[in-house]
């Protein structure tokens, strides 16, 4: 029977290169991210009510959502990231429900890629919570190299999530990427081999 994981961890903490190891090995993955864009795309509903809500202010040139704006209105004014997330939380929720249904149907096994699985409780909506789990220090610096931060902004985005150990401590599994993306790989692929997913992985010395 297919199973359905949410994957989930801090910003910054390796996910992404979790999700794309994970569907080299047959696994399907609904993006949250991707959905949270789906659902504000130009002439969507969700864009149209941001616009009701927040004024033409949130658009860009271009007629879409202006990230950069909304970004820093969100995270500078807590009530308004409520206002946002009430418009935007919903429709991601249809898009994603809609696609892993869709996917289990197929007979795929479903990864719920879902940056803030535990800060909006979905954990509930899954088989399993796996946890990619790097250090804040680690988080910081990768931040502040990726998106150009200076340390206090980089830290200020990672605070503002549920801290990655305690995300460690409320999941079933979790992968260490403390090391390099081939020692992130192995600890992948040493979990599938554990729960049963995939039979020897492919680093495995062969004569043992």
């Amino acid at each position: 029977m297919p199973k359905v994981i949410g994957l989930t961890g801090g910003i910054a903490s390796g996910k992404s290169t979790v999700s794309d190891i994970l569907t080299v090995y047959g696994f399907k993955v609904v993006d949250a991210d991707k959905a949270s864009r789906q659902a504000v795309e130009k002439g969507s509903k969700g864009l149209k009510q941001i616009i009701e809500t927040f004024g033409e202010e949130a658009l860009d040139d271009n007629g879409e959502m202006d990230r950069a704006y909304m970004g820093e209105l969100v995270f500078n004014y807590p009530e308004k990231r409520l206002e946002l997330n009430a418009i935007v939380h919903p429709i991601v929720r249809e898009i994603m429900e809609r696609d892993k249904e869709q996917l289990l149907k197929e007979g795929h096994n479903v990864i719920m890629d879902i940056p803030l699985l535990f800060e909006n409780d979905l954990q509930h909506t899954v088989d399993e919570v796996w946890v990619v789990y790097t250090s804040e220090s680690i988080q910081i610096e990768r931040l502040m190299q990726r998106n150009d931060l200076s340390i206090e902004d980089a830290r200020a985005r990672v605070y503002s999530q549920i801290a990655i150990d305690k995300k460690s401590r409320m999941a079933d599994h979790v992968i260490d990427n403390l090391g390099d993306k081939l020692e992130l790989k192995q600890n992948v692929e040493r979990l599938l081999e554990e729960e049963g997913y995939i039979e020897k992985p492919y680093y495995s010395d062969t004569n043992n």
